[in-house]
């Protein structure tokens, strides 16, 4: 039934870009387009994987076995390195073509070419920060010959041999739609893709929040809402005899009132900060389709996303071996960002986990020896220099030390389908990063993506990594993104450490300023030594925990880290999980990827008992405040779809922030320069009569929190019953909060919609009102004698929409359930009920490798 709904909607949405509604580029004749030899109908023909199969790939040194399982996962057996990345490639292009080409066009910025004009402000950002330069620097830097560059050339020619041999009816169904064909792949395209994930996960532009904010409010307070060290300290880096998060609130300086000029100034750099976040808009999975609202990107409150990773020691586990859980999450689209694959060369590699189409490496997964995840570190590793120019209008001179120095001039074109040129660039950049104009004058950036660094060869050494000694070792020169690198192995080690660059800077050696850049005294000094990056092995505690949280405690080593860190609620929540259980078994953190409950909800239920306290003594209390109240405090704290209380505790939350954060909205205008994170807002919280509390808008009182706390229950009560009906019973969590995983391209009908699942604010599996984000995959490791593995992602491993492979694991993802992963030694061990394809390739003559 799902495969004849797929093709009725490709079908009907071929007929709405035929007639020119909201096309996405040029479409062939709806003739063509059903054909039933090479239209739609045969992405219907070739939508299963054929049961066996044999063909001939050139540059073999062997021949290649490939066993498909039950969950489509392909377990590639090779004599060599390259064979099974050549091997990889072939298997990747089958099932995930065009979503590899929009990867490399989005780095490029070149999706024009491919689907027209709609797409020019996608590409003219990618441009601006040179991703595609970014990318071939780092690729030119890696010696010919060496390990990895083999590895991802035999995995690139691996990509073009299967376009080569592609038939008519191979097409993927989007090609179809545009009326385009693939086109072939380079070995630089997988340093493309390690630049995506940089821009995804380590791109920041607090230097220019910060800066509003101090336009408005002052240096102190601006500090104090986007703090340099997070008041709630629930560290990676365990602190010795420590059992539960560290309070670490400070009085909140008052804000101060701006004048004109200063209300002018915030206004300038909020706008700039915008025209600089539409740069890097684009998440991960994403290659195509509308763009965000970009003042959302600058002014929103903190992402209601988050990953997670936790292991467990032997001593702390049910079975006596150690257990590794992790959940990155990203932005959900079908197909999925992940791939699923196994490889193996006997006596060399023998890795499962998930790798990126586009790459012959396993990021995240395990081996025989040992399993590995990754959550982001969000240390600061991008900063702003003003730059003095000879031209405010057309510089091409930018002075550093009383000298000129010349811009770097790059001249861009970008095309449409036909090859008509669209639209012309010249970007410019300094020694520092690309030049960006802006209302306040000429802003250059540096980013630690840009530079130097090959994480593909630390990956593809990790990937065959003994232990965690040895993968940390592995991991050294680990540059970018910065990563928390959670490791266990067979021999019971857990261990973490918060990989990648920490550039230190001049001064009090803070990076969330915008720094002068005629002055060579204001770039990077060098790099945080390896010994101080934050870290633990086998800590006295028996369990680690990251999720994005400050990895290390001020107190424990001096220097900058970054600012503005993501509230703690997921980190508390899981070491409060695992400090409360002697004997995890596999199914308990299975569980905890799911846990509906958030360390959140005790700080605000409680805020709101006293301000009830007070209206009480009062006499402001009314009945309606009471249902309200009754109504919170019959819930039992969980997200889960079925619950009424979460509708209006969500309600609450925002409420708070509206009422509270008055002095953050420029005058004329109804959205906040930026939202301080829910962290701030508790913090804020404990001081019950601070300046920050008063309405700037009511002239005849001063409020206290009390009052802030209760006119915001108030409008919360009012307005759930507004959306959701004046029967609380009737109310359901799941109506308000659900998942969407959309299709690379928004294409209607090729993506699951309205996904109830347990989430909310502060939860281990967050999401906001989009939906859109989530954990992209979620697996469990047991290191015993025989490593065992348990996963899945919301997706499937096809990306033909009506194949059975397209989304089958969806439903097993939104219940929080894990299937187990085979890792059979040999491509004979897989059983006849586990498997449902075979594919061998033998070379052709005069093998390569």
């Amino acid at each position: 039934m799902r495969i004849v709904t797929s093709l009725i909607s490709a079908i009907a949405l071929a007929g709405v870009l035929h007639v020119g509604a909201r096309a996405v580029g040029p479409v062939p004749p709806l003739g063509a387009f059903l054909d039933p030899v090479s239209g739609i109908w045969a992405a219907a023909r070739v939508a299963e994987l054929p049961a066996e199969q044999t063909l001939t790939m050139p540059g073999l040194s062997a021949p290649v076995e490939i066993t498909y399982d039950d969950r489509g996962v392909p377990h590639i057996f090779g004599a060599s390195e390259p064979d099974v990345a050549r091997a990889l490639g072939w298997v990747h292009a089958r099932d995930r073509l065009f979503q590899m080409e929009m990867i490399q066009r989005a780095v490029a910025g070149t999706i024009t070419e491919l689907v027209g004009e709609r797409a020019l402000s996608l590409d003219r950002n990618a441009r601006k920060l040179a991703l595609a330069q970014a990318a071939q620097t780092k690729w030119d830097a890696i010696p010919a010959g060496s390990e990895v560059r083999l590895a991802v050339e035999a995995y690139m020619e691996g990509v073009n041999a299967y376009i080569d041999a592609m038939s008519a009816a191979d097409l993927p169904l989007e090609y179809r739609l545009l009326g385009r064909t693939p086109r072939r792949f380079r070995p630089v395209d997988t340093y493309y893709l390690l630049i995506r994930m940089s821009q995804t996960l380590s791109y920041q532009e607090s230097e220019l929040r910060f800066h509003a904010l101090e336009q408005l409010v002052g240096r102190e307070a601006a500090s104090a809402l986007i703090p340099v060290d997070a008041p709630i300290q629930e560290p990676i880096e365990p602190v010795p005899g420590r059992t539960q998060a560290r309070l670490a609130f400070r009085r909140m300086p008052a804000p101060r009132a701006p004048d004109a000029t200063q209300v002018a100034e915030a206004r300038r750099i909020r706008d700039a900060a915008i025209a600089i976040a539409a740069a890097t808009a684009m998440p991960l999975g994403t290659a195509s389709g509308p763009a965000p609202d970009l003042t959302d990107l600058l002014t929103r409150g903190e992402a209601a996303v988050g990953s997670n990773n936790w292991a467990v020691s032997p001593a702390r586990s049910a079975s006596g071996h150690a257990l590794l859980a992790g959940d990155p999450h990203l932005e959900l689209t079908l197909p999925s960002i992940w791939y699923e694959a196994h490889l193996v060369v006997p006596g060399k590699m023998d890795v499962y986990g998930v790798s990126f189409p586009m790459s012959p490496i396993i990021p995240i997964g395990f081996n025989r020896d040992m399993a590995w995840t990754m959550t982001n570190t969000g240390n600061d590793v991008v900063d702003y220099y003003r730059e003095v120019v000879d031209d405010s209008l057309r510089p091409r001179r930018y002075q550093v030390d009383g000298a000129w120095r010349d811009l770097v001039v790059r001249e861009e074109r970008y095309y449409d389908p036909s090859g008509k040129v669209i639209a012309r660039d010249t970007l410019l950049a300094t020694h520092r990063g690309p030049l960006f104009p802006t209302a306040t004058g000429w802003l250059s950036q540096r980013w630690t993506a840009r530079e130097v660094s090959d994480e593909g060869d630390n990956f593809r050494r990790g990937m065959t990594a003994t232990g965690v000694a040895d993968f940390s070792a592995q991991m050294e020169s680990f540059r970018t993104p910065a990563q928390n690198m959670l490791t266990a192995d067979r021999a019971g080690n857990i261990g973490i450490r918060s990989t990648g660059r920490y550039p230190i800077r001049p001064g009090d050696g803070r990076g969330d300023v915008i720094f002068d850049g005629s002055r060579s005294a204001n770039d990077w000094l060098g790099d945080r030594p390896l010994a101080w990056y934050p870290q633990t092995r086998n800590p006295a505690q028996g369990y680690i925990a990251s999720a994005n949280q400050q990895p290390m405690d001020p107190t424990a080593r001096a220097g900058y880290q970054g600012s503005d860190w993501p509230s703690p609620w997921r980190a508390m929540r899981i070491n409060n999980l695992l400090r409360a259980n002697t004997a995890v078994t596999v199914d308990d953190m299975r569980r905890f990827h799911t846990d509906p409950r958030s360390e959140l909800t005790p700080f605000i239920l409680t805020a709101l008992g006293d301000a009830r306290a007070a209206a009480e003594s009062s006499g402001t209390w009314t009945a309606d405040d009471e249902s309200a109240w009754a109504h919170l405090q019959q819930w039992d704290g969980a997200f889960t779809p079925s619950s009424s209380g979460p509708l209006l505790f969500d309600a609450l939350l925002q409420a708070m922030s509206r009422h509270v954060w008055d002095e953050l909205v420029l005058p004329g205008e109804t959205r906040r320069v930026m939202t301080p994170s829910q962290m701030v807002l508790v913090q804020l919280l404990a001081d019950p009569s601070s300046a920050w509390w008063d309405d700037r808008t009511t002239t005849d009182v001063v409020e206290t929190r009390d009052v802030i706390v209760l006119r915001a229950l108030r409008d919360a009560w009012t307005g759930t019953r507004n959306r959701w009906g004046n029967d609380p019973s009737a109310w359901r969590w799941g109506n308000a909060r659900v998942i969407r995983v959309h299709h690379l391209l928004g294409l209607p009908g090729f993506g699951r919609d309205s996904l109830e699942v347990q989430s909310g604010p502060g939860t281990l599996s967050p999401s906001d009102n989009g939906g859109t984000h989530g954990a992209s995959w979620r697996f469990v490791v047991e290191l015993g004698p025989e490593v065992r593995g348990w996963g899945t992602y919301p997706g499937g491993q096809s990306g033909n929409p009506v194949s059975s492979r397209y989304a089958d694991r969806v439903e097993t993802w939104r219940a929080g359930e894990l299937t187990p992963l085979h890792t059979p030694r040999t491509a004979s061990d897989l059983g006849p009920a586990e498997t449902r394809a075979t594919l061998r390739m033998i070379p052709t003559t005069g093998g390569t490798n």
